[in-house]
């Protein structure tokens, strides 16, 4: 054997042991997450997914919306319990996220799963609910109330993905993968491991210019965004915005209902001027606050936020 054919052998060898190496890493961390937060609430099999969710509380309704690469325990790490004192609440893992999955072969963009969380709505017997969403959460809650006029109360959008983006921010640069082959060896061999090395600076992008809550991974469930299920998914609803935020920002100007948008003037990840002033300017009526903090402010000041989200019930005609 040739000296050349040796080291053509011996690097293929050492490629295949990397691979195995990283995918074993990423099925050992998929499953310590999965060990550590396991689910919280129920299981609601509706039109296309199985949804998980938690519904606590009594009063007027609040459903609570995630954003990209989260979970429902976004909500239950400071706000559920402020928000259940005085309402019910239906927090959902949007379909793909979390615990909830789709089970059909139909769309999975946006306006699905805005239209499978209203079926949820409708099992559970919910009217006129005041529907936040975070980031992400808030443009399937917009879509939501574009698809389904009449049958939410009202609107909170926290920090939201208002308007089309031409670059994905750099902390979720990954996620613009388009090529499902692609999308399997990252979530299978690199997600995990990259996400680990740079989860500090990830966090800083979510969370600046305010510090990272120590108990983020699993509290709030973050380590469960480290999946390749939850890659996958996550760069899916990347490419949906990319086709539907634009023809859906069009079509603000057709709401009626109360909207309220509460933003952190220091965002990095949604910049404020982007996505706030250009949805309330759209929006008849729509209350725009600015506050100072990041993009994750719902976990680090679930106080004010709280307050906000009461006051948006009220102007929702919930007493």
């Amino acid at each position: 054997m040739s000296l050349w054919a040796e080291i053509a052998i011996g690097t293929a060898g050492t490629i295949i042991l990397l691979g195995a190496g990283l995918i074993l890493f990423t099925a050992w961390n998929a499953r310590r997450a999965r060990t550590n937060i396991p689910p919280d609430g129920r299981f609601a099999n509706v039109a296309g997914a199985r949804l998980h969710y938690l519904d606590i509380g009594a009063g007027p309704p609040i459903v609570m919306i995630h954003g990209l690469g989260g979970q429902l325990r976004n909500f239950t790490f400071a706000l559920s319990e402020r928000l259940a004192r005085d309402h019910r609440l239906v927090i959902v893992d949007r379909p793909g996220s979390g615990y909830s999955t789709f089970t059909g072969e139909g769309e999975r963009g946006l306006a699905a799963q805005a239209d499978i969380i209203v079926r949820l709505l409708d099992r559970l017997g919910i009217e006129d609910p005041l529907v936040v969403g975070h980031s992400l959460g808030g443009a399937v809650a917009l879509s939501m109330a574009l698809r389904h006029p009449g049958r939410l109360g009202g609107l909170a959008l926290l920090a939201p993905l208002t308007q089309h983006m031409d670059t994905v921010p750099e902390v979720f640069a990954a996620l613009g993968l388009t090529s499902p082959l692609l999308r399997a060896l990252v979530g299978w061999m690199l997600a995990a491991p990259v996400g680990r090395l740079q989860q500090r600076r990830s966090c800083a992008a979510l969370f600046g210019p305010e510090a990272t809550p120590d108990d983020f991974e699993v509290k709030a469930g973050a380590a469960l965004s480290l999946t390749p299920s939850a890659f996958r998914s996550a760069s899916l609803d990347v490419a949906a915005c990319r086709s539907e935020m634009a023809p859906m920002a069009l079509r603000y100007g057709e709401l009626a209902l109360p909207v309220g948008i509460l933003f952190a003037g220091q965002d990095r990840i949604l910049p404020y001027e982007d996505h706030g002033p250009p949805a309330a300017r759209a929006i008849a009526g729509a209350e725009l606050r600015t506050i100072r903090g990041g993009h994750m402010f719902p976990l680090t000041q679930a106080d004010l936020t709280a307050d906000w989200i009461r006051e948006r019930a009220r102007a929702a005609g919930h007493r």
